[in-house]
């Protein structure tokens, strides 16, 4: 709030549907920068045009996709948006499980999933 581009992002991002996900990998916030591309479109369109934004974005406040730029930010935003989610519980219960494979993708609710005790891995 403030900046002089903050009524036509919060347009432009209650203008139709969007999708919010919590990405899990050591390093997500750089990879998942380096994904999406610059935020200036017209910068990812000439050094990355196979970026996110390179191909979709349309201007700088319409490219298309968000990124936490620090895992504090991802912190806030995590709990913003899914507020029922617990981070300090998952690292303390599903990331170990994560780290060593025990993990499967459910198709239907489009998330990856810890396997628990009681279930048996699918082949």
């Amino acid at each position: 709030a403030g900046r002089f581009f903050y009524q036509r992002l919060v347009e432009f991002m209650a203008s139709g549907p969007m999708w919010a996900y919590i990405l899990a990998h050591e390093n997500a916030v750089p990879l998942w920068r380096s994904l999406m591309g610059p935020t200036k479109v017209f910068r990812a369109r000439n050094s990355v045009p196979d970026s996110i934004r390179g191909a979709y974005g349309l201007t700088d406040t319409r490219n298309t996709t968000h990124g936490s730029d620090s895992p504090a930010s991802a912190s806030r935003e995590i709990a913003f948006f899914f507020p029922e989610f617990n981070e300090q519980l998952w690292y303390q219960q599903e990331e170990p499980r994560l780290r060593c494979g025990q993990v499967y993708y459910n198709a239907e609710e489009r998330i990856h999933c810890v396997f628990r005790d009681e279930e048996t891995e699918l082949s």
